[in-house]
């Protein structure tokens, strides 16, 4: 008599198949997101390519600050320009663009700003401030967003909610320069809360560093508050009223448990990457603020590198607003699939 094997032993032989089911699903997911982001990489460099050989090709369109004018700093200067190949052909000055920079990391010296300092050293001292300010806007700006969709959502159609809605539009279509001016005016000038502009200097922890990024930190949260508050109160809004949310208001639940334990859950599915978002989108938003509070950060370093013509800073800021813009856009659409396992990354 022939027997199939599992046959005595159904339950067993269930529990080794899901086993090996799951483990098989696990695996064929990983090699989905690996071949997604492998992918996306590809794209990337690609993207990036582009946009720098755009911009190289636009500055040497560009005429060059005369030679004459740089004094003393003169002989360094034309023979950096010689080492860079000045005088050859556009091709071969990118070909030794790309040879030095991306591959050797020598970005080349400063002409009219800093003349003859190495234009990594000047962007790595630059590079603190940037962050201080930008950490700070993202700390202050993403929780008191959340908690003002979050109320606004549960307050829907009422008072409170057409309150907020309407804060929420004007501060979204308001630029972050107006909102500078005005902290700048009544923290600054008339209260006399804070200082006018950010302190010099690299003590970046200590208290009157921080009072002095205050203005600016206020600046460029107001359109981060409002944008991340309006995703939150959509997305809670409609959770709200699907139809788990009344099956979990009759098992028993208040309607805090089920806010907490479900709606909020699934809400925050296309809030999270957004947070993720807001870093470099407050931080290509930095430029004019911190020329107007005087942070010697990076943004006021593109602004005046383009100002001064400085070509070789500007192109090493390019790449890096380039770069940094690209990897927050995949860590976005990667966050999707960690956030939700139901989505797939790179699955048909």
């Amino acid at each position: 008599m022939h027997v199939k094997p599992g046959a005595l032993y159904p339950y067993k032989i269930h529990i080794y198949d899901t086993y090996f089911y799951s483990k098989e699903r696990k695996v064929r997911r990983t090699m989905y997101m690996f071949k997604y982001v492998c992918k996306r990489l590809v794209l990337m460099v690609g993207v990036f390519l582009a946009i720098l050989t755009m911009c190289f090709v636009l500055v040497k369109l560009l005429p060059l600050t005369d030679a004459q004018q740089f004094g003393k700093d003169m002989t360094l200067i034309l023979q950096r320009r010689e080492a860079l190949g000045y005088n050859k052909p556009i091709l071969v000055q990118y070909g030794i663009f790309l040879k030095r920079s991306l591959l050797g990391g020598d970005w080349g010296i400063s002409e009219t700003l800093y003349r003859g300092q190495d234009v990594w050293s000047i962007f790595v001292s630059k590079l603190p401030a940037t962050l201080l300010v930008n950490i700070y806007s993202v700390v202050f700006s993403v929780p008191l967003g959340l908690l003002l969709g979050i109320y606004a959502a549960l307050k829907k159609n009422r008072w409170q909610d057409y309150l907020i809605s309407t804060l929420i539009m004007v501060f979204i279509s308001v630029p972050a320069y107006v909102y500078a001016l005005l902290v700048q005016y009544v923290l600054c000038f008339k209260m006399r809360l804070f200082p006018l502009q950010m302190n010099s200097g690299t003590e970046w922890l200590t208290w009157s560093m921080f009072l002095s990024v205050v203005p600016a930190v206020l600046s460029l949260s107001f359109g981060s508050i409002a944008s991340l508050a309006r995703s939150t109160r959509a997305e809670l809004a409609e959770v709200l009223t699907n139809d788990f949310m009344l099956l979990a208001r009759t098992k028993g639940l208040t309607r805090g448990q089920a806010t907490v334990r479900h709606a909020l859950r699934n809400s925050m599915v296309p809030i999270f990457p957004l947070i993720l978002g807001e870093f470099i989108g407050i931080l290509g938003g930095s430029f004019v603020i911190e020329k107007i509070f005087g942070v010697p950060g990076v943004g006021q370093l593109m602004i005046n590198s383009i100002t001064a013509r400085d070509y070789n800073v500007f192109m090493l800021l390019t790449a890096f607003y380039t770069l940094i813009s690209l990897l927050t856009g995949l860590v976005v659409d990667l966050s999707y699939g960690f956030i939700d396992p139901r989505i797939r990354m790179g699955a048909r």
